[in-house]
């Protein structure tokens, strides 16, 4: 029996309504949703099942791979710094990582890591996906690398590097993994069931994903193109997310292991001009930072219509018709999973599943979460 579980507020009902169409159909295995709005949960939902036989109940405290909607996390990690006035944006990254001047990028910005624009969106071949594991040598091998454009002309989504990147910021600035910068500074704080790379401890509760049904194969791109080196720099297959090695290593881009109450726990003090229950988390002038657009075009890797703000892409029509315009960042995760924060409305939207879709970004199941959520708001997101 599939259930669905959690609390609803009575203006969100119609969102309970879509969640539950989506698992009766079968089209959801197991998720977590969570709305928070001022502060407050209006909805926490969670339910189906961890595993794709639908054996095993998803339960309150289950967690799951949330693929890129770790860079999110990642990304209010380096905000954090720059709210402390240890991190600049618009500093060059040799600055506070020496080596990375090599190889012609004595003048890449902070920023420019921050927004995809850095040229480093994969290793150099040969590129395994157990080289990623070895999180300080695959920042050395990135910072001896040069870029693959010209740095801060477009965007070319840094699929793996990205924690890699700010990871090695994270831990010249602090001495810290990044993992445990996370852990000390804002899952802890911030009573989030989140963490980047699990411990065995917490084995036992993950949910595995389910790979898409098609595999991408890159082999249909160009040799020489940004996208075929960034997706075989190195390779990755969705059930890698399954092992060992990947849980328990420490990947800010890719394996953050969380629920949607978790992310929401995180992110909505963006929402909320900095706000949590213990304090202010970030000042005005560094959430302004987010929506300082750094690059808008087609991404050279996902050849999807971007806006990147820093650390988040900025809401435009043209990315996700269902996501409707002002104020708004978000980003998601391999398969369909989402993070929206959106300041106009004081609101957080956090999606979390394990049965992953087939699109780049976002889902169909996404977007009629999305959409209940804004129509109950009164808002029209969008028939995208």
């Amino acid at each position: 029996m599939t259930e669905l579980n959690g609390t609803v507020s009575t203006r969100f009902a119609p969102v309970r309504d879509a969640v539950e169409k989506q698992l009766l159909s079968g089209a959801e295995v197991g998720l977590s949703l969570v709305v928070d709005v001022d502060g407050r949960q209006e909805v926490d939902l969670w339910g189906g099942h961890r595993d794709a036989a639908r054996t095993q109940p998803w339960e309150r405290d289950t967690i799951t791979n949330v693929w890129s909607l770790t860079k999110t996390v990642t990304s209010l990690a380096a905000l954090l710094l720059v709210d402390a006035g240890e991190l600049d944006v618009h500093a060059p990254v040799a600055r506070y990582w020496p080596e990375f001047a090599a190889n012609g990028k004595r003048d890449v910005e902070v920023r420019h890591l921050l927004s995809h624009t850095s040229g480093l969106s994969g290793l150099e071949q040969p590129a395994r996906i157990e080289d990623l594991y070895d999180t300080r040598a695959a920042a050395a091998r990135l910072a001896a690398q040069a870029p693959w454009w010209r740095p801060g002309s477009a965007s070319g989504y840094h699929l793996l590097t990205y924690g890699h990147l700010i990871g090695e910021l994270v831990h010249r600035l602090t001495g810290l993994p990044l993992r445990d910068f996370v852990e000390r500074h804002l899952a802890r704080p911030l009573g989030a069931d989140f963490r980047i790379g699990v411990g065995d401890a917490d084995l036992p509760r993950v949910a595995d994903v389910v790979p898409p049904a098609v595999a991408f194969d890159p082999s249909a791109l160009d040799p020489g193109s940004v996208a075929h080196r960034t997706l075989t720099g190195p390779p990755i297959e969705a059930g890698a997310a399954n092992t060992r090695a990947w849980r328990t290593a420490d990947l800010g881009a890719a394996n953050g292991h969380g629920n949607a109450r978790a992310l929401a726990r995180i992110l909505a003090p963006l929402a909320l001009e900095g706000a949590t229950p213990g304090g202010r988390l970030l000042g005005p002038d560094t959430i302004a930072l987010v929506f300082d657009r750094q690059s808008a075009g087609v991404d050279l890797v996902n050849g999807l219509p971007l806006t990147w703000g820093i650390g988040f892409a900025l809401a435009s029509g043209r990315t996700l018709p269902w996501i409707p315009e002002g104020r708004i960042a978000f980003w998601g995760g391999w398969g369909g999973s989402m993070a929206i924060v959106d300041l106009d409305r004081r609101m957080t939207i956090t999606y979390v599943m394990n049965d992953m879709g087939a699109d780049i970004l976002g889902s169909a199941r996404a977007a009629a979460y999305v959409r209940a959520v804004y129509e109950a708001m009164g808002v029209a997101s969008g028939q995208g």
